[in-house]
């Protein structure tokens, strides 16, 4: 394996407060931007509401749309480019109940007063504040039903249910602070956010076992070191690995970011911040939580 860091001595554990206070005033910042801004900021797919593809004749000018969006009653919708042709996905949310398609009329009355006969509607979707709150039902689920069965995994795999816990925990903590994150910069949440949450739960916890199978082979053979010492080397040893897989993969995840255009900004951004607390919590978040609960147990430090 190629080797960024050779012979790393890095004390992580003996930081493990500083690391571990960090976590906590990012996920209270989270917390308190929620409480300020009375929730999320959810898309279409959890509010209800349609989405309307238009192809124009001419490239139009985005904020000619919004504005005439805004004084023909669709005051919250938002209109973006697609790269291409001149295509434009409007937003419209808010749907009701009994009527989640009027989104459509409303979009294309207000279009009508500024590019009358100059635009071709490709496709609308509606979805109802129902349908809406059973998708944002079932994402919850998908990601608890994913830790939960993350948590059984690595406890039968490691022989102890500390390692388990504290890997659910650590992918816990990164969907927090994720979102908390989100809150802070008034990102929408919708259903490429939860796909991405739920690729992050994933990449997260195989670094973490990475980190933790180290540990236990390095247990084996080292009986008379101390369980933070043997932690020590474990991560350092593993910090190449860590930095090259994590890096190839920030860097695609940047660029999506970058250059991926609107569509996919919001799950570009949840992969990029994913990425690097995945990696933070791999070795500063999980690691720790192990060496705590056998200090606490009466374990040689």
């Amino acid at each position: 394996m190629i080797e960024i860091f050779r012979d790393v001595k890095v004390n992580w554990l003996g930081r493990r407060k500083l690391y571990l206070a960090i976590s906590g005033s990012i996920m209270l910042l989270g917390l308190v931007s929620l409480v300020v801004k009375h929730g999320f900021r959810y898309g279409v797919d959890f509010r209800g509401g349609t989405i309307v593809t238009v192809r124009f004749q001419q490239k139009p000018e985005i904020e000619k749309i919004r504005q005439l969006l805004r004084e023909n009653g669709a005051p919250d919708s938002q209109p973006q480019e697609l790269a291409g042709r001149n295509d434009v996905l409007i937003e419209f949310q808010g749907a009701k109940e009994e009527d989640a398609s009027a989104g459509r009329s409303t979009i294309i009355n207000a279009l009508n007063k500024g590019f009358q006969g100059q635009f071709d509607v490709l496709s609308a979707t509606s979805i109802g504040p129902k349908v809406g709150d059973d998708l944002k039902r079932q994402a919850v689920l998908a990601t608890l039903y994913a830790l939960g069965g993350m948590l059984i995994y690595i406890a039968f795999r490691f022989d102890s249910w500390i390692y388990g816990a504290a890997a659910v925990f650590a992918v816990f903590h990164d969907t927090l602070v994720t979102l908390g994150l989100f809150s802070i910069f008034n990102r929408e949440i919708n259903l490429t956010v939860i796909a991405a949450l739920l690729t992050l739960v994933g990449y997260s916890v195989n670094d973490t076992i990475v980190v933790f199978d180290r540990i236990r082979e390095n247990l084996k053979l080292r009986r008379r070191d101390s369980l933070e010492t043997v932690m020590n080397d474990s991560i350092n040893q593993t910090l190449s690995r860590t930095i090259l897989t994590s890096g190839l993969t920030f860097l695609t995840v940047v660029a999506l970011f970058l250059f991926g255009g609107e569509i996919i900004n919001h799950f570009a951004f949840a992969m990029v911040i994913g990425i690097i607390i995945g990696t933070y919590s791999s070795i500063a978040i999980a690691a720790p939580l192990v060496l705590v609960y056998t200090n606490i147990h009466g374990r040689a430090v």
